[in-house]
C-alpha cells in the first residue's frame, strides 16, 4: 500500500481530499502545518501532496526539505496561484506536478496514481539493469550505482537518465525532454531542461551527453567497458 502526505491548511479541503484518497487504497497522513509535516519527513511516505500556501513553513519550504533529505520522493503542489511564474519556479525546485486551485479531487487522485505508477509500475517488460561504462543502472529500484556507491538521483533526473541509455546516438529536443520527463511541454521550459541536464552531468560525470547547438542533447556510448562480470539474464550492457 502507498503511502501519501497530505499537507493543506483548509481543514474542509483537507477532509475532503482524505476521503477521496484513502477510497482509492492509499493509506494517508495529512498535516494542517508545515512545521509537523517536516517533523515526521523521516517516515518518508511514497508521495507528498504540499499546498503551497501553508502558513508559517509555505509549500516552498517543505518542498525544499523533502527533496533535500529524499530526492526521488515525488511531490505534488496545490496552490491559488496559477501563474507561469510559480508553476516553473516550482518546478524548477523539484516539484513532481503542479496543480491550481479550484480542481476536482479525481483528478488529484489520478495525478497521484500517475507518478506512482510510472515511478513503481509492472517492471515485467523492464531489463533488470542496464550497464553504461562503470554505472549500474537498475531499472526497477530506480538506483545508479558506481563503483558499488549509490548515486542520488532525483526522479526525473532518473527519467531522464533512462530517456537518454535507451536511445543511444538519438538527439531529442528540449520539447521531447519536456513531454518525456514532465509529461506535459506546458509544466516546463527550455531552461528546466538545461537546468536538469546540468544537474545530471555533474552527478553523472562519465556520461557522455552531448548538447546539440539549439536543438537538445543526445547521448553517446560510454568510452570505458565495465571490466565487471554480472550474471544475470536481465543484464543489458550499453555500448555500439
Amino acid at each position: 500500500m502507498f503511502h501519501v502526505y497530505l499537507v493543506e491548511p483548509d481543514m474542509q479541503l483537507n477532509h475532503l481530499l482524505c476521503l477521496y484518497l484513502k477510497k482509492e487504497g492509499f493509506m494517508t497522513t495529512s498535516f494542517f502545518e508545515g512545521e509537523k509535516a517536516i517533523n515526521n519527513i523521516d517516515k518518508n511516505p511514497h508521495l507528498w501532496i504540499v499546498d503551497r500556501e501553508t502558513p508559517a513553513v509555505d509549500g516552498f519550504a517543505i518542498l525544499s526539505e523533502v527533496k533535500s533529505n529524499y530526492p526521488d520522493r515525488p511531490v505534488i503542489m496545490i496552490s491559488e496561484q496559477n501563474s507561469n511564474v510559480d508553476r516553473i519556479f516550482a518546478l524548477e525546485m523539484g516539484c513532481d506536478d503542479y496543480l491550481p486551485k479550484p480542481f476536482l479531487p479525481k483528478e488529484l487522485v489520478l495525478r497521484v496514481k500517475r507518478i506512482l505508477e510510472h515511478i513503481h509500475g509492472s517492471a515485467k517488460n523492464l531489463n533488470r539493469i542496464m550497464i553504461y561504462g562503470d554505472y549500474k543502472i537498475d531499472e526497477i529500484v530506480r538506483m545508479v550505482q558506481k563503483d558499488d556507491e549509490i548515486i542520488n538521483l532525483t526522479s526525473k533526473e532518473f527519467d531522464l537518465l533512462l530517456l537518454f541509455v535507451k536511445n543511444l546516438y538519438r538527439t531529442f529536443s528540449r520539447e521531447q525532454v519536456l513531454k518525456y520527463v514532465w509529461n506535459d511541454v506546458h509544466l516546463g521550459s527550455e531552461r528546466s531542461v538545461d537546468d536538469l541536464v546540468r544537474r545530471l552531468r555533474r552527478k553523472m560525470r562519465n556520461l557522455r551527453i552531448e548538447s546539440i547547438y539549439s536543438y537538445g542533447y543526445r547521448l553517446l556510448p560510454s568510452q570505458v567497458r565495465n571490466t565487471k562480470t554480472i550474471q544475470n539474464e536481465n543484464v543489458q550492457e550499453l555500448f555500439q
